[in-house]
């Protein structure tokens, strides 16, 4: 129930030309402005104030305590958001409070974290990048919004688009990975499927684009952590898929929980003013994260609420999520003169535009809910293109021997771990609103494949005691019930397929790990279960990249399956059987040990990059480990080969306003039918400021059959060469640049051209 009761305002009249949609903006802008001029302090105050749902909406209404106090807040104009309010009862009930009882009516925007899907789940959006299909993200989005506004969601708190490096951190599995060209194409891609082509539309949400920022620099990647980065890596590695989820129109900035350069995110005016509302003119409002404007004073920033809110306030931050604190203190710091009225006109201004975009001040008082109309939530449909999705996600790291793809009849196959029967942890860690045990399993998915024989046995347990979204695990390490039941069952198997990895619950918010190797006693389960059958296909569910040193050179075929959503088992059967090609690549280097984290391959080449010979030990490496990681990023195999030959280039050199054309063959030397996704990367070589030895710049996906030669061309242009440079300013510098194709960031062709004025 998306569009909700109120006067009727005429805003679905929208028109395709450009001259409609700028009368359109200027109708919105007039009604916001007479809005703002009829609202009381407190009113406009209560804008800026979200709530968590606070009771049973469908009960009785709260006579006593905080909830009384919040209720009455919803009566009297001073809610301007809810989260965590689901379902169409529960929405229109909230919604007529405010709409027919507060002095003005202003509806709320209901908010809720529709992260990777609704009921129907998708992959973890690191899973979702690892497929480099923007259409596909797109539509993932998209079906996403269809399911959580048929409830009367009508915003959703993603895309997260901070930029990670460092595998440690758990919430790597809610973003697009290491890079920022790769992470903003996501970023536009996830933003437009969500709010769609006509924000008030009945099936669009609108979306956030979250954390600014630098969240994904958490020093030792420990979740809420002290950031602390310069100013090239704020602007050429955070801030581009920031800067590209305003060019998608996204509606709403979520701030973020760590400092940076000492001063907490929520209370950053440089960020939120400086930058986002002045430098890069952004028209659509700031929330703050959870409880974020409160913990500056544990940050040691704020003395204490007030000053908190006073921080806030002046920053930029427009809403407060869970704090209180604007509700509390805002009217008086006002009225003190310690925050002045035309910066919460400001905030309400903005707050009050997203809203007559959505739609919501529509008279909808006799029109049915969506979901009333049709059911759309866990749909056939929703299932097909979370599949698809699925599929295009998984990623081949190893496959000797030609061990997969399996064939369909006369084998006798072991399935054996942890993860092998569940049917909880696919769907990944942001699921809130998903069924529980509600996802196709591996062992589910394999048996609808009738010509083989299967034998399952779990092996380990893997978690002791409750598995809760709020709770810390209890990972067994102890309890070795199972290994030689597991044994026997591998023992005269033709092929034994492991489920192994992480709990759906062990990536994610506040779930950060200081070890990346398999978690328990499943590292100890594989090498037992090898010692009696080596011919295993090991199957690794996972929101992060692990160390899998001992499996890369001993397990002869590895499937990067991450958590594929409620599909999971249909997908990885149709992989594990041949009738899905693996096109998935790595959106994340995957290290072979954690002693190397962060580690990228975009890094900086440093003053002393090269082994000096005579073993010497001055150069930048480890004594204990190589500098190499263990799959590169952009890294992924097929069931067939691909060549990379004939690379060509039109000049040697290009003008700022010129172009330049890169050409080569693409080959499918092998027996199936595939997609390649090639990579161009690029170099400065010398500039203002210290480049990377290598930048991602474009993508495509290239099909081939067997035997096909396809030639691909990429164009170079200079704004493909900007970067944030010493004079302070984004601009593409002359000089001599390479350039690097191929099928990863560990590259086949090069060549080298120049740019000039």
């Amino acid at each position: 129930m998306k569009k909700l009761l109120i006067i009727g305002c005429g805003l679905m009249a929208f028109c395709q030309n450009t001259n409609a949609q700028m009368n359109l903006d200027n109708r919105i802008e007039e009604k916001v402005d007479s809005l703002i001029s009829l609202m009381t302090l407190e009113e406009k105050v209560g804008q800026m104030n979200q709530y968590n749902g606070f009771w049973n909406v469908t009960g009785p209404v709260p006579e006593e305590g905080d909830a009384s106090s919040k209720f009455e807040h919803l009566k009297n104009g001073w809610v301007g958001s809810m989260l965590n309010v689901t379902g169409v009862e529960e929405v229109r009930k909230v919604q007529k409070i405010v709409v027919e009882e507060s002095r003005l009516g202003i509806p709320l925007i209901i908010g809720f974290d529709v992260i990777h899907g609704y009921r129907t789940q998708s992959p973890i959006p690191l899973a979702e990048s690892a497929s480099w299909d923007m259409e596909a993200i797109k539509a993932s989005a998209a079906m996403a919004a269809d399911e959580a506004s048929a409830t009367g969601i009508n915003w959703t708190f993603a895309p997260m688009v901070d930029i990670s490096r460092d595998a440690r951190w758990g919430r790597v599995m809610e973003g697009a990975g290491e890079v920022p060209y790769l992470g903003s194409q996501i970023a536009k891609a996830r933003i437009t499927g969500f709010q769609g082509e006509d924000l008030s539309a009945p099936n669009t949400i609108a979306a956030t684009a979250k954390h600014f920022a630098g969240y994904g620099f958490s020093e030792a990647g420990r979740d809420y952590n002290t950031v602390d980065v310069g100013t090239s890596t704020l602007y050429n590695t955070i801030f581009p898929p920031f800067m590209a989820a305003i060019e998608a129109d996204v509606k709403t900035f979520m701030n973020s929980f760590n400092v940076i350069n000492g001063i907490p995110a929520t209370g950053n005016s440089f960020l939120q003013r400086d930058v986002l509302k002045e430098e890069w003119d952004y028209q659509g409002f700031v929330v703050s994260d959870w409880g974020s404007m409160a913990e500056m004073v544990a940050h040691g920033y704020s003395k204490d609420g007030k000053a908190a809110a006073e921080s806030a306030a002046n920053a930029g931050s427009d809403m407060d999520m869970e704090s209180y604190l604007y509700v509390k203190h805002l009217k008086d710091l006002v009225n003190e003169g310690k925050v002045s009225v035309d910066k919460v006109d400001d905030a309400v201004r903005r707050i009050l535009r997203v809203k007559y975009e959505l739609g919501l001040f529509d008279d909808l008082i006799s029109i049915v809910t969506k979901s009333e109309k049709k059911n759309v939530i866990g749909s056939d449909k929703n299932k097909a293109i979370a599949l698809e999705m699925a599929e295009k996600s998984i990623v081949l790291l190893k496959n000797e021997n030609q061990l997969l793809p399996l064939k369909k009849k006369g084998m006798k196959i072991a399935v054996i771990g942890p993860l092998a029967a569940d049917k909880n942890s696919p769907l990944g860690g942001w699921r809130l609103a998903a069924e529980d045990n509600s996802a196709v399993s591996v062992m589910e998915g394999l048996k609808k494949y009738k010509g083989n024989t299967l034998f399952h046995e779990k092996g380990v347990e893997f978690v002791k005691g409750e598995e809760a979204f709020i709770s810390e695990l209890d990972i067994n390490t102890t309890d070795r019930t199972g290994i030689s039941e597991a044994v026997e069952v591998a023992k005269n198997k033709d092929v034994v397929i492991m489920v192994l990895g992480e709990h759906g619950f062990q990536s994610g918010e506040g779930r950060s790990r200081a070890n990346l190797d398999l978690p328990g006693l499943q590292q100890e389960l594989l090498e037992a279960v090898y010692a009696v059958n080596k011919n295993i296909v090991l199957v690794l569910m996972n929101g992060r990249p692990l160390t899998i040193n001992w499996a890369d050179k001993n397990i002869p075929a590895i499937v990067e399956a991450w958590q594929l959503g409620s599909t999971s088992g249909d997908a990885i059967a149709k992989v594990l059987y041949g009738d899905y090609n693996p096109s998935g690549k790595l959106p994340m280097t995957f290290p072979r040990n954690v002693g190397q984290v962060p580690l990228y391959y975009n890094y900086l080449s440093t003053g002393r990059p090269a082994n000096p010979g005579n073993n010497l030990v001055f150069w930048t490496h480890y004594t204990d480990e190589v500098n190499t990681p263990l799959y590169e990023f952009g890294y992924g195999l097929s069931y067939t080969s691909f060549t990379y030959d004939n690379l060509k280039l039109n000049a040697n050199s290009l003008s700022k306003t010129g172009e330049l054309k890169v050409s080569f063959d693409l080959s499918n030397t092998g027996k199936y039918e595939g997609k390649e996704v090639v990579q161009l990367y690029i170099q400065d070589l010398f500039a203002s400021r210290a480049r990377p030895v290598k930048e991602l710049k474009d993508f495509k996906m290239v099909s081939l059959k067997p035997g096909e030669t396809k030639n691909v061309s990429f164009t170079i242009s200079a704004k493909k060469l900007e970067f944030y440079s010493a004079n302070n300013k984004w601009e593409a510098e002359t000089g001599d640049f390479k350039f690097f194709i191929g099928g990863s960031s560990n590259t086949k062709l090069e060549s080298d051209f120049a740019l000039k004025n």
